[in-house]
């Protein structure tokens, strides 16, 4: 369980991240990063950010790129919150697919419907 310091650290980092992102992704025409969640450990060390990537097809080419270029997104995080924290956390980052797995239930479910016109 998180305390409530932890929940208002993650919001901040995440907020700040979302705006990073939102920045960095208006160079690029077609493609749209979102800070999904973000997880602060107890130590303040280490943020788990999960980030969600549209186009889907692209987004290890993304994260990829996301990943060599952590540390100038640590050091843009460090500069919008540097009033806030002492030391900002390390970034890691993974990918949310959930939207996917919700997309690919809703096809399987989709397909195993059977048709109200047959039951007539």
């Amino acid at each position: 369980m998180e305390s409530t310091r932890l929940q208002k650290i993650s919001r901040l980092l995440q907020k700040e991240l979302s705006e990073i992102f939102r920045r960095e992704t208006a160079k690029t025409r077609g493609t749209l990063v979102s800070v999904s969640s973000v997880r602060v450990s107890p130590d303040l060390s280490v943020a788990n950010v999960r980030l969600s990537i549209f186009p889907s097809e692209r987004a290890q080419e993304i994260m990829d790129n996301i990943n060599q270029n952590e540390r100038g997104i640590r050091h843009q995080l460090a500069q919008q919150v540097r009033y806030q924290l002492r030391r900002c956390p390390e970034l890691k980052f993974h990918i949310d697919d959930s939207l996917d797995y919700i997309d690919h239930i809703d096809e399987l479910l989709a397909k195993d419907k059977p048709k109200e016109n047959e039951e007539s």
